[in-house]
C-alpha cells in the first residue's frame, strides 16, 4: 500500500478545467469564426426598417442570420421581438407597429402581392415597417396563425427562384433564403438600393470558413427529392410543404 500512496495522492488532485475557446464579445461566436469583421464599416441607414417576430428556438441556433442584420443596419433600423404568439404585454412598440398603414408582412399567404409592385421608397418619411418571421416554416406558420392582427396587415411575397447563399444549412426548396437574405432582398427592390453586397458579406464569410473547414454545400430538399437524393421517406409535413411551394 505504501508504493501506492503517491499514486492515490495525485488521483485526487482535482483536474485542470477544460481550456475555453475564446469568444467574440459582439457576435457571441468563437473568435476563429467570428464574422464581425465582414460587417460594414458604418451600419447602414435605410429608409425602411426591418422588424423580426422571432419564435424562441430560433435564438439557441449557432449559426443564425438575424444577428447579422442587427448589426449591419443603423440603430432603430432593426427590431426583434421574441415569442411565439404576438403581440404580447413584453413587446414594447408592437403594436404601434403593426397598426401603421405602412407596415407590410413578409408571408407566402394566397393574398400575398409580389413585393416588385409595392409602391418604391424615395424617403425615409414614405418607408416601410417590414416584418418578417424568423423561425422554420412550421413555427413561422404557427405564429401567423396564432397571430390574428397579421392576418390585416397588407402581405407580401418574395417571387425569387435564386438560390440562397446560405449553402451550409439546408432549405426546403431554392426559393426559400434565410432572414438575412430575406431582408437585404425586400430592402433592395422597395428602395431601389442594392444592399446585398453590404450586408450578406458576413453570411458569406461564415460560410467560406466554414466549407474550408469540413463543411459540405446543402442542395435544397425539393432539389434532393427531384433528383433521387432525398435520404428519407417523405413524411405528411414536409410533402404538403412543398406543394405549398411549388
Amino acid at each position: 500500500m505504501e508504493e501506492l500512496s503517491p499514486w492515490m495522492d495525485l488521483a485526487e488532485l482535482p483536474a485542470d478545467p477544460p481550456e475555453m475557446r475564446r469568444v467574440c464579445t459582439e457576435c457571441g461566436r468563437p473568435s476563429v469564426v467570428c464574422w464581425c469583421s465582414s460587417l460594414p464599416d458604418v451600419p447602414l441607414k435605410t429608409k425602411s426598417r426591418v422588424i423580426i417576430l422571432q419564435h424562441p428556438a430560433e435564438e439557441k441556433r449557432c449559426l443564425r442570420t438575424a444577428p447579422m442584420l442587427q448589426r449591419g443596419l443603423a440603430e432603430g433600423k432593426c427590431l426583434v421581438f421574441r415569442g411565439k404568439k404576438f403581440p404580447q404585454n413584453k413587446h414594447e412598440g408592437l403594436l404601434d407597429i403593426l397598426k401603421m398603414s405602412n407596415t407590410i408582412l413578409l408571408y407566402p399567404s394566397k393574398d400575398a402581392v409580389d413585393l416588385e409592385t409595392v409602391p418604391k421608397v424615395d424617403s425615409e418619411e414614405n418607408g416601410y415597417n417590414i416584418v418578417i418571421i424568423d423561425g422554420t416554416w412550421p413555427q413561422a406558420k404557427g405564429i401567423y396563425n396564432n397571430a390574428p392582427i397579421l392576418h390585416g396587415i397588407k402581405q407580401v411575397k418574395l417571387l425569387v427562384k435564386n438560390k440562397s447563399e446560405y449553402v451550409i444549412r439546408s432549405q426546403p426548396t431554392d426559393g426559400c433564403l434565410s432572414t438575412l437574405e430575406t431582408a437585404t432582398e425586400a430592402l433592395s427592390v422597395l428602395e431601389s438600393v442594392d444592399y446585398r453586397a453590404t450586408l450578406l458579406r458576413p453570411l458569406r464569410a461564415l460560410c467560406c470558413y466554414q466549407l474550408n473547414h469540413g463543411a459540405v454545400i446543402h442542395d435544397s430538399t425539393d432539389f434532393r427529392i427531384k433528383t433521387n437524393t432525398y435520404p428519407r421517406r417523405l413524411g405528411k409535413r414536409l410533402n404538403k410543404f412543398l406543394k405549398e411551394f411549388n
